[in-house]
């Protein structure tokens, strides 16, 4: 039976699917993200978790915050999943203009190097020929 197929996975189980620390895991459950069942002292996951783990993950690699990410996954319904969707759409949304800005404002600050380094340049040029 794959990692995909079973019924409950084991903090481990996941950490290796994922390629992630169990400690990681642990701060998304201290976050309040995941909520495993308890045998004793071992974590039990079920494929519920595992689900909300990779939209955790994906979350992060779109650039969202845990705060936006836990409101998608706070939607998340896999029989009618349209408001997840459309809520993800705006949150790609935000994040892409936050990174257009971002883009924006690197620019300008590479045209004001340049602009700092030629002036610089130019006030060499004088030093340069007395030598």
């Amino acid at each position: 039976m794959s990692v995909k197929e079973r019924s409950h996975y084991s903090i481990r189980d996941l950490a290796d699917e994922f390629d992630i620390t169990t400690r990681t895991i642990r701060f998304y459950e201290a976050e309040g993200l995941l909520s495993p069942q308890r045998e004793g002292q071992t974590r039990i996951y079920s494929p519920q978790d595992r689900v909300r783990l990779k939209l955790i993950l994906r979350g992060k690699r779109l650039g969202l915050s845990l705060a936006e990410s836990r409101e998608l996954i706070d939607m998340y319904d896999p029989s009618a999943n349209r408001p997840q969707l459309e809520s993800l759409l705006s949150a790609i949304d935000r994040r892409r203009q936050q990174l257009q800005q971002q883009l924006h404002d690197i620019q300008r600050m590479m045209e004001e190097l340049d602009d700092a380094e030629l002036k610089a340049r130019q006030a060499l040029e004088p030093h340069q020929l007395q030598k």
